[in-house]
């Protein structure tokens, strides 16, 4: 039973964490796969006037604002151009273009969004990187956080507040007063 005097203390709050959540460096939008393998001749040979002929032909409005990784499925052997001439023709319409799986393209995703991070404010914190989310977060995201947060934080976390693996503490400073 609480008395009137008893105050009740939120010790997570009071602990001076910092919850690092990934989710809110998710990008809504498409993904797509878009595979050249069906642009060679006899599923092998990239032939220069096809490939330019496709790219001329094809619609590439349809990529408006989505997120495209760019690859070739088929055991062929695609000239670097190839990919750079896809490249310029998305361009102007993808939000982001790269070459590789889709999952790949994910991490990419989010790398581009942990590269606005400043991760100065997190120096000599407390941080807990959040566990739970509603979009699936890349597990090498994780490891990305881990490689710029570990030299800064006090304290490294995984989890939510009321519920943490602890990860990495910093060694205490000592004076070197004698």
């Amino acid at each position: 039973m609480i008395n009137k005097g008893d105050e009740i203390v939120n010790r997570v709050s009071a602990s001076g964490l910092i919850t690092f959540d990934l989710e809110t460096f998710y990008q809504p939008g498409e993904r797509i796969l878009l595979d050249i393998k069906d642009q060679l001749f006899q599923g092998l040979v990239l032939r220069e006037k096809d490939f330019r002929d496709f790219v001329k032909l094809h619609d590439w409005k349809q990529y408006q604002d989505k997120f495209v990784a760019i690859t070739c499925s088929a055991d062929a052997i695609v000239p670097t151009w190839a990919y750079m001439l896809i490249a310029t023709a998305l361009r102007p319409y993808a939000k982001l273009f790269f070459f590789g799986s889709v999952e790949r393209l994910e991490e990419k995703i989010f790398e581009q969004q942990l590269s606005y991070v400043d991760w100065q404010e997190f120096k000599s914190k407390k941080v807990v990187v959040k566990g739970c989310s509603k979009v699936e977060v890349p597990v090498s995201i994780y490891l990305e956080v881990v490689r710029h947060l570990q030299p800064l934080v006090s304290s490294l976390m995984f989890g939510e507040p009321c519920s943490t693996v602890p990860l990495f503490k910093a060694p205490k400073q000592t004076s070197d007063k004698v």
